[in-house]
């Protein structure tokens, strides 16, 4: 019997979003169980691998103020990622939409 690929909508909010995963909780863990049976998931350092292998990661140091940082982990935590995932993250997404506002 096929299995139809469950497609992971954009979201409004974080609400929304909430409510979605929690609506479909059942189906996306069913479909990591198969996923780990059939030997189809990554390791971390699995994943890491593949992501340097696609684009250079290069270290970066920046000095930010302690606020700052503070209010990063605060949020990053809310939302269970590390602070620095969580800035890469932030400065990843705000470049994308300066690229966007130039290429109009």
């Amino acid at each position: 019997m096929p299995v139809n690929k469950l497609v992971i909508p954009s979201f409004p909010s974080e609400k929304e979003e909430a409510a979605w995963w929690n609506k479909h909780r059942r189906t996306v863990e069913a479909n990591l169980r198969k996923s780990i049976r059939e030997k189809k998931t990554l390791t971390l350092s699995q994943a890491m691998a593949q992501a340097k292998k696609k684009s250079l990661l290069l270290p970066v140091t920046i000095r930010l103020p302690d606020q700052d940082i503070a209010t990063a982990r605060e949020l990053a935590e809310r939302k269970g990622v590390g602070y620095q995932t969580y800035i890469k993250l932030l400065l990843h997404d705000a470049l994308r939409k300066e690229m966007t506002k130039l290429a109009k």
